[in-house]
């Protein structure tokens, strides 16, 4: 069961907002990060369930963030869950061509969402 969630985007106000939403929904967000370096530390840290990743973050990428999770955590296969303020047809190549179970667009993100794409995808 999903528990235990790392979020990482670099807009601060977004990851205040998202942690309260998701911890009324069920979810402890155990963590937050900024960057790739952040986000790996933490990951080593607090060891989540499942980690939401914006798709851009700064000048870095998300979707390179989302490689680096799964090959230094296997564990974390198919428990990558990508989010954008993005239209989701306009990443849908490099969406499919990573190793995340899915993409949610940031306005549709909720616990339930998040559980629903990872069960899909594990």
């Amino acid at each position: 069961m999903l528990r235990r969630c790392l979020i990482v985007d670099d807009n601060e106000r977004f990851l205040e907002i998202a942690r309260i939403s998701l911890e009324r929904q069920g979810l402890e967000v155990v963590g937050t990060a900024t960057t790739i370096a952040e986000a790996l530390l933490e990951a080593s840290v607090v060891r989540p369930d499942v980690v939401l990743v914006d798709v851009a973050l700064g000048t870095e990428s998300g979707f390179e963030l989302t490689r680096r999770l799964v090959e230094d955590f296997p564990e974390l296969r198919a428990r990558v869950v990508l989010i954008s303020t993005r239209g989701e047809e306009d990443l849908a190549d490099l969406i499919a061509s990573s190793p995340a179970a899915g993409f949610l667009s940031k306005s549709l993100l909720s616990a339930a969402a998040v559980r629903g794409l990872v069960d899909a995808g594990g």
